[in-house]
């Protein structure tokens, strides 16, 4: 299934894209993509459901983050190999680890925001999972039990607040529009393998990153495990697990996001993104 949440922000209803590629209302079933509705006997039910039975959704309506009431968005960071050689850092012995505010989430197609003082802002393409089903010291063999399904994150970066300023990463992860998330949740079962999924993105008409998640180095499986050391990850969760090359801090010279530009990318399978830059 491919699940997805419609309307003005603040407002969305939950539905479902069907074969045909049309949105389809589920306002009849569940109140939203989100908690308990992820679990796995959820997610059954809404399997369950004939999609041509669901009212057709006229229009184009705008696309809100696919995942409604986030409790957390944690980030893995120079997860790629190739990502990793670019920016001139080891690859790191363990996952780094942080977070970006869930006040940075927006839909997949809605304007990145400039926030006051920025010199660098950054865009990075990549495959996020969100999790079905409470996670707490769980084993590689059984970490994928509690994976929904996956989508695109737009992990947007300010690299000046993230890099040359004092503290960790977050402040330069977490301005709010900083997280285009979605354009739907894809569930598990129909991504059979999601260690061999091509990600792109272009600035401009520019394509910038064209990489595979094939060069992660710690894949979904064992990132469900590790994380779940250190904190439970609950229904709704998403976990964004890092970028391939090209990134505008890694162009020579480098490059960064103006107001005005439009970002575009995305995931095999998982539908594609895009973003016009404007001021803060």
């Amino acid at each position: 299934m491919k699940l997805l949440r419609y309307g003005p922000p603040g407002q969305e209803k939950p539905g479902l894209l069907d074969a045909d590629g049309r949105i389809r209302d589920l306002s009849g079933h569940v109140d939203d993509i989100a908690g308990a509705v992820l679990l796995p006997d959820g997610l059954d039910r809404l399997r369950a459901i004939d999609p041509a039975t669901l009212p057709l959704v006229e229009g184009d309506p705008r696309l809100g983050p696919c995942v409604g009431r986030v409790g957390k968005m944690v980030c893995i960071g120079l997860n790629f190999s190739d990502h990793a050689a670019e920016t001139g850092m080891a690859v790191p012995p363990e996952p780094i680890i942080f977070m970006k505010a869930t006040s940075a989430i927006v839909g997949p197609n809605d304007a990145i925001e400039l926030p006051r003082g920025s010199e660098k802002t950054d865009w990075e393409v990549e495959l996020a999972f969100v999790i079905g089903k409470t996670a707490k010291y769980v084993s590689e063999d059984e970490a994928m039990d509690h994976v929904a399904g996956y989508c695109i994150v737009n992990d947007v970066s300010e690299r000046a607040f993230q890099i040359e300023r004092q503290g960790q990463w977050t402040k330069g992860k977490s301005c709010d529009s900083f997280g285009p998330t979605g354009p739907w949740l894809v569930t598990r079962d129909e991504v059979e393998d999601p260690q061999k999924l091509k990600m792109w993105l272009e600035v401009n008409g520019h394509r910038y990153q064209d990489g595979s998640s094939a060069t992660m180095v710690y894949g979904v499986r064992y990132l469900v495990s590790y994380l779940s050391r250190f904190m439970s990850l609950q229904p709704g969760d998403i976990v964004s697990t890092g970028t391939p090359p090209g990134v505008g801090m890694g162009q020579k010279p480098q490059v960064f996001l103006k107001a005005g530009d439009v970002v575009e990318l995305g995931i095999e399978g998982l539908g594609r993104q895009r973003q016009i830059v404007v001021q803060g």
